[in-house]
């Protein structure tokens, strides 16, 4: 059994479970008479697999033209089956980083899930992202006249920003996301990206999102993107490809961690359009994985996130491959997602570790994950709040 905040392998190992939460967790529990026995052999039980970047509402495709031609009752379909595929690889708690022009139909999927009526992942969702006119997720590569939809909301100004802030926490809305940088382009060896909102703009998001409790999460690849946002409070940086010394500061200062996406890189560089494509996908991914190990040498905190939906739902356990080979123990890359995870998500305490108290969250793989991450791909267990979903 894994003991996350040790970083080491209990053995043998027991969980006893009450309803949905862990009563007692060692290598030997009561065995009330009347208790159910699952004896899985010989595994490691762990902590359910936390995600924290994913898209339900995309599937592999064109992107920009999924989000055009299917329907959001369609694409809400989509939704409920990723989740399945992702509590299905051991994912028992998910951040869903915007439906990518469907609304807050993931509020939808989030509340189904918490009332039982579908299997998946503990959910936080943002619903739709928010952008500027012309930014990352406008529909900018298609013809004008035609008035394609931005994937994303607009808000232009500060005072934009709120108001669509309190629309997305009327639809019920857990966090916000904030599209910060993009687009991405390669000048000798530098990343260049356009940063979209100014950190006195970020500011008036993230305290009116904290007005009631909630956080920003922005996508930010580059600079001067990222500075203004880590200086504005948000709560995570997610994709963080290149980061001065002066954001890294900050985040290790606010602890503030960034969430590579290492996986999508990877799927994009090899799914390319073009060899042309495939090249650009490829450099980027290089460039992030140098500054990665930059980025651990200046103490940035870091949770796993894969940017699971554009690449298939349930095998992006890939990323915690990833996030090793750039540079992490498997120990650390283990704690960066179940403890500093469950932080992000807003569940500390309550979820990333088999203690009592916590929800009854366990799966089983094979062999020894603190020595070989790659295990992790190969769940053979999986129990969320009690009740057993695949065994």
């Amino acid at each position: 059994m894994l003991d996350i905040e040790n970083g080491t392998i209990v053995s043998p190992g027991e969980v006893l479970v009450r309803g949905q939460r862990i009563l007692e967790a060692g290598s030997k529990v009561n065995r009330p008479t009347e208790a159910e026995i699952i004896d899985l052999g010989d595994v490691t039980l762990m902590p359910g697999l936390i995600d924290a970047h994913v898209h339900l509402f995309l599937h592999p495709g064109a992107e920009d033209l999924q989000t055009v031609e299917e329907s959001v009752p369609q694409r809400t379909i989509t939704a409920t089956l990723a989740a399945k595929a992702d509590l299905m690889a051991g994912f028992t708690a998910e951040r869903d980083m915007g439906t990518e022009g469907a609304g807050s139909a993931d509020s939808a999927v989030r509340d189904a899930i918490n009332d039982g009526l579908i299997p998946g992942p503990r959910l936080r969702i943002s619903g739709n992202a928010i952008d500027i006119l012309g930014g990352h997720e406008d529909a900018n590569n298609f013809n004008p006249a035609q008035h394609v939809l931005s994937n994303a909301t607009y808000a232009n100004s500060a005072e934009q920003l709120v108001v669509v802030i309190r629309e997305q926490e009327k639809e019920g809305a857990d966090f916000i996301k904030i599209y910060e940088t993009g687009k991405d382009s390669l000048i000798s060896g530098r990343l260049s990206t356009p940063f979209q909102y100014t950190e006195g703009q970020l500011a008036a998001a993230v305290a009116e999102a904290a007005r009631t409790g909630r956080h920003v999460a922005v996508h930010a690849t580059g600079e001067p993107g990222a500075l203004f946002a880590v200086q504005a409070g948000v709560a995570s940086v997610d994709h963080a490809y290149q980061l001065s010394d002066e954001t890294m500061r900050i985040m290790r200062e606010k602890k503030i961690p960034a969430v590579p996406t290492f996986a999508i890189g990877e799927y994009f560089a090899e799914h390319a359009a073009s060899p042309a494509a495939s090249e650009r996908e490829g450099k980027l991914q290089q460039l992030h994985a140098q500054e990665f190990k930059k980025q651990l040498a200046a103490s940035v905190p870091m949770a796993v996130g894969s940017d699971v939906g554009p690449f298939p739902h349930g095998t992006q356990a890939r990323e915690f491959e990833l996030m090793v080979q750039y540079g992490m123990s498997p120990v650390a890359v283990l704690q960066a997602d179940l403890i500093n995870g469950a932080k992000l998500l807003g569940w500390q305490g309550q979820i990333g570790a088999l203690k009592p108290g916590y929800f009854a969250d366990v799966i089983a793989v094979p062999g020894d994950p603190t020595r070989d991450i790659g295990v992790l791909k190969h769940v053979s267990f999986v129990m969320k709040g009690g009740v057993v979903y695949r065994k």
